[in-house]
Formats: C-alpha cells, sequence, structure tokens
C-alpha cells in the first residue's frame, strides 16, 4: 500500500472536504480522489460518502481511521529505523517546548542519556500543537511540552512544573507596572488565564510574545516589564537593570511528556518518565 494513500485519507478525515484536503497536500481534486478510491478497493469498503451536507466517513471508514493512524505510526517509525545510528541499539526523536529547549540541550543530553544510556538522541525545539502531531504520526518519539492537545493515540503524563517570575526595570511594586510598558507573555493557554487572573489590567497591551528569549530581547531593549523563566529572571536581576515585582506572584506552567499509547508501557519510556519527573521535582 502506498503511504500517501493513508495521509489523503487521514487528511480527508479531518477536513471532511475534498477540496481542502487538495489544497492542503498540494495535489489536484481528482487525485484526491484516485486516492479514495484507489484506498477503498485495496481495503475493500467504501470509506467516505459525499453529499449536498458535506464528506462523511462511512460505518467502515469510522472502523478503519485507528488502523490507518496505525499504519502511517508504524510506517514513519520502520523508515527511521533504518537510519544510521552510529554504535547505538536506536535513535530516540524528542520534542521539546522552546522555552524548556533554550540554552538546556546540554542538560537534556545527560538526563535523557542516564535514562537510557543505550540510545542516540535527536532534539528538536517547537511548540504544543506540532510537537504532539510529529507524536501521533511518528516523526517524533517522545516531547516535552506546556500544552497537551486531545488526540488521538496519544498518552500524557504529568511531569511538575516551571516558574515564571515578573521582572520591572520601572520598580518592584505592581503600582508601577504600566499597559504602554508592559511586555505581556504567552506561553501556553494555561498561562494566558494565570495572568488574565492575576495582572487583568495588563492583557492588553501594546507588545506581546510567546517566546522566554524573545520576552528577555525586548526588555532589554524596551524597558518595562514582563514575565520570564526564573533563571532568566535571576540573571536578568544580576544584571542590575532589572527587580523582581515583589507584589506579584510567580506563575507555574504546568510540564508535560506525550508519547504514543503504543509506547506507555514499553521499559525505556517508562524509565524516560521517571527521570523526567525527578529532574523536575528536584528543580522545583
Amino acid at each position: 500500500m502506498q503511504i500517501e494513500l493513508l495521509d489523503t485519507f487521514l487528511d480527508l478525515v479531518e477536513t471532511r472536504s475534498f477540496h481542502r484536503t487538495a489544497e492542503r497536500m498540494g495535489v489536484t481534486q481528482s487525485t484526491v480522489s484516485a486516492r479514495v478510491l484507489a484506498l477503498e478497493e485495496a481495503v475493500g469498503g467504501r470509506l467516505f460518502s459525499r453529499s449536498r451536507a458535506g464528506t462523511q466517513l462511512t460505518t467502515e471508514g469510522l472502523k478503519f481511521q485507528a488502523h490507518a493512524r496505525g499504519l502511517r505510526h508504524a510506517w514513519t517509525e520502520a523508515q527511521r529505523s533504518v537510519a544510521p545510528s552510529g554504535t547505538a541499539a536506536v535513535t530516540l526523536r524528542i520534542g521539546i517546548q522552546h522555552d524548556l529547549a533554550l540554552g538546556r540541550i546540554g542538560n537534556w543530553l545527560t538526563v535523557f542519556r542516564k535514562a537510557v544510556p543505550d540510545s542516540a538522541f535527536y532534539f528538536e525545539p517547537d511548540y504544543s500543537i506540532q510537537m504532539c502531531q510529529d507524536v501521533q504520526r511518528g516523526a517524533l518519539d517522545f516531547a516535552l511540552l506546556y500544552s497537551p492537545q486531545p488526540m488521538p493515540d496519544l498518552h500524557f503524563v504529568s511531569l511538575g512544573e516551571v516558574n515564571y517570575r515578573l521582572v520591572s526595570s520601572t520598580g518592584t511594586a505592581r503600582a508601577a507596572l504600566s499597559p504602554a510598558s508592559y511586555v505581556r507573555a504567552s506561553f501556553s493557554p494555561a498561562f494566558d488565564m494565570a495572568h488574565a487572573q492575576a495582572l487583568p489590567e495588563m492583557v492588553a497591551t501594546p507588545v506581546a510574545t510567546g517566546q522566554n528569549a524573545a520576552m528577555a530581547e525586548l526588555l532589554a531593549a524596551l524597558g518595562g516589564a514582563g514575565f520570564v523563566l526564573d533563571t532568566t529572571a535571576a540573571e536578568m536581576v544580576a544584571g542590575g537593570r532589572f527587580a523582581v515585582v515583589e507584589d506579584v506572584e510567580p506563575i507555574s506552567q504546568p510540564v508535560y511528556a506525550v508519547m504514543h499509547q503504543r509506547h506507555r508501557t514499553q521499559r525505556s519510556y517508562r524509565r524516560v518518565v521517571r527521570t523526567m519527573q525527578k529532574h523536575f521535582a528536584i528543580r522545583a
């Protein structure tokens, strides 16, 4: 079976539109139709029904979609398994939330080598939505992220949390903050909710960013106030220009691990999770 048949089927499950799937995959609508027909002939059943109401999965299509995801995931892993990995038995592809990756890749390598010493590693900093999609299709084995996405076949584990602290170049009190010079952080939906509750007067600001490194650069260039990781806050305070805003509590951001359901009981993955939980417990 050609893998593009599965990719087309799964994209069509999401879009429920032959036209939209053709656009997203960069092919013609007739190509999408031909692929669906070829897949239906291969599995021996009709997978979609089309009407004025749109494109819907048939009963056979509903039954097949979980198998399609599993087949695509297995194929992606099979391709990766034959890639060179030196003397290591396997290569683990690990996604890391941008704010957890910057300046910490060396530390993460030490942590993961401790958990699975016979493995080679590939690290890819990214954002939560993309990492969940990559784990689902098999492009990543494991990821550390802020925002779990409700996608089929994914297993999430709570690891711990990191803290963001409010620093300011204009004083140590909330009363000294100004929306005009405030850089609003937007690191995750959970962070946004906590921030809105803590500082409702700072929700509408002229500048915002979703990355700790960008926040630090903006504050260094513009001055003002904003939330940064506690380690970054300590560095900025040590520089003498910024101070922690003492009457605003830090905002805790939960950290999660995601893996495919088929890996959740494997010994190597369980060791990785336990090691990560100990790491965040120590940091806390």
